[in-house]
């Protein structure tokens, strides 16, 4: 069903086009908020995402890669938009760590867990970009290393050393952090 839809977008149906907008939406918007941290900069990437994909579905050689180019475009455009805020508004640590305190929506606040969800939150954003990238795309939108490297344009091998990066920095500012339970 959606290959078909997708193969019928390629072809200029902007009702097809809109449904499978419509059917990713939620993933869409979880990696543009993870990103920009901001509902309204999150769904100014969509939009400009939204956009930058009708412009360029035509291009779209494979239509089993349409979510791992939907998502490839996304990133793009939350890295423009991130450009865009850093040079209007540097973020400072108060800045920074009231977003990652918006970010909890768990039942106890200021909990164990909240804490640690924290912690977490903010060793991810001290993270590189591409370390970063990986482990949200693998581990919050649950995409496979494959999936990863066609999205970020980079061999799996590549990836897998990314991933595996990501992980050792992780834990080292874990660490440093004194969470005993890495």
């Amino acid at each position: 069903m959606e290959a078909q839809t997708i193969v019928a977008a390629i072809r200029g149906d902007a009702e097809a086009f809109y449904e499978l907008i419509n059917l990713h939406k939620h993933q869409l918007y979880r990696i543009a908020f993870r990103y920009l941290k901001s509902e309204q900069d999150a769904l100014e990437a969509i939009q400009e995402m939204t956009y930058r994909a009708y412009r360029s579905i035509h291009k779209l050689k494979e239509p089993k890669y349409f979510q791992t180019w939907l998502i490839r475009i996304l990133i793009n455009a939350c890295n423009d938009e991130l450009k865009r805020l850093r040079v209007q508004l540097p973020l400072t640590g108060e800045v920074i760590q009231y977003k990652l305190t918006a970010l909890d929506d768990s039942t106890e606040p200021g909990g164990r867990a909240d804490l640690q969800r924290l912690d977490i939150l903010e060793a991810l954003d001290r993270l590189d970009l591409r370390y970063r990238q990986v482990i949200e795309l693998k581990y919050f939108e649950d995409l496979t290393i494959q999936q990863i490297a066609v999205v970020l344009e980079r061999p799996e091998g590549t990836i897998k050393t990314w991933l595996f990066q990501s992980f050792k920095l992780l834990k080292e500012y874990l660490q440093e952090r004194g969470d005993s339970h890495v």
